[in-house]
């Protein structure tokens, strides 16, 4: 995610994205935690509905093809494997890009689409992190 996001970083989500637009692969979303409502997480969409996903030895494939993943920091990059699966209707797959410490869809399962409630937009603070997250 770009600008580098951290913990307790300010940003501005864009709620109505996802009322008047679809979602799609590569988007960085806010949702609630699926197993505390009380908490947010930031990741980014990797797999979408019907999706066939599988992940070799860190390496990502949607649909039989391999992601190019240039957010991935390459100090963040892991070697964790996940079978093949079929991502469920109105769920979504979705991964941090710093992987070898990110508590994501690998972790907690696809996330339903009533828990995404927005897309993230933009930084602004801190100042030196200010920019568009991409």
């Amino acid at each position: 995610m770009l600008p580098m996001l951290e913990d307790q970083d300010r940003l501005f989500i864009n709620k109505m994205a996802y009322r008047v637009g679809s979602i799609h692969r590569g988007d960085v979303v806010v949702f609630l935690y699926p197993h505390d409502h009380q908490k947010s997480y930031i990741k980014r969409v990797i797999a979408l509905p019907g999706d066939d996903l599988r992940i070799d030895h860190g390496r990502v494939f949607v649909n039989g093809h391999a992601l190019k993943e240039k957010y991935v920091p390459p100090r963040f990059e892991d070697d964790r494997s996940l079978p093949e699966a079929i991502v469920p209707d109105h769920q979504y797959f979705v991964m941090g890009d710093h992987r070898s410490i990110s508590s994501d869809s690998r972790d907690f399962g696809p996330v339903d689409r009533e828990l995404i409630y927005g897309k993230a937009a933009f930084v602004y603070w801190p100042m030196e992190q200010a920019g568009v997250v991409r």
